[in-house]
């Protein structure tokens, strides 16, 4: 299957969201990485379901949207009604990680789930099965152009490893640091989806820069 390219709206100018939604619209990419953070899992705030259903008529791209926050569960049915087709909660901030990717999927959504850089990938084998995305942060949460950890690498190796071990379909995920010089190898490792910020809205030809990254 070839990859997806997910452009992450945290990297866009906000004084014109309406534009930079219109722009990843135009492109190959089929999905929207929207990052939402609460200041207190992350030390930083973005946005939340307001905006998401604010842009959600905007363009018909997947909403791929991460949160980073506490308590993700209180925030389910906002985030479906805002538009929200796939969600991923982070594992770190799960008590009783199998009933939100259950309450989840009953709401209608996808479910992901990401670890952070230090978390070993181990932990998702009992849960694997259950998720449709797995996302691996390749930076440090809560803030955008971070120089990319490369221990990454071994961890797409493993989780590769342990999705074929446990005959799970979920999807593989990167986020952070992805760019035109190592999105392949992440490729090759077995990512199946890139979120890149920087990379496509920092970008002279932002078109053009989500062609690279989408392989095209």
């Amino acid at each position: 299957m070839p990859h997806l390219l997910a452009p992450s709206l945290l990297a866009a100018d906000f004084t014109d969201l309406k534009g930079a939604v219109s722009l990843v619209d135009q492109g190959p990419a089929p999905w929207l990485h929207l990052d939402v953070m609460d200041g207190v899992f992350v030390p930083n705030i973005s946005f939340g379901p307001a905006i998401i259903k604010a842009i959600r008529p905007l363009t018909k791209k997947v909403f791929d949207t991460h949160l980073m926050i506490v308590d993700p569960d209180r925030y389910i049915d906002a985030f479906k009604d805002a538009g929200a087709e796939v969600l991923t909660v982070h594992l770190e901030a799960c008590t009783h990680l199998h009933r939100t990717v259950q309450a989840i999927k009953a709401a209608g959504m996808k479910a992901g789930v990401s670890l952070n850089p230090h978390t070993s990938v181990s932990l998702l084998e009992d849960i694997l099965p259950e998720l449709d995305l797995v996302l691996v942060m390749s930076v440090n949460p809560g803030f955008g152009g971070q120089k990319f950890i490369g221990r990454t690498y071994a961890k797409l190796d493993q989780l590769r490893d342990l999705r074929e071990r446990t005959g799970s379909k979920t999807l593989i995920e990167v986020d952070g640091g992805v760019g035109p010089d190592n999105f392949r190898k992440l490729v090759e490792h077995g990512a199946d989806v890139l979120v890149a910020g920087n990379s496509v809205f920092g970008a002279p030809d932002p078109l053009q820069a989500m062609a690279v990254l989408s392989g095209n």
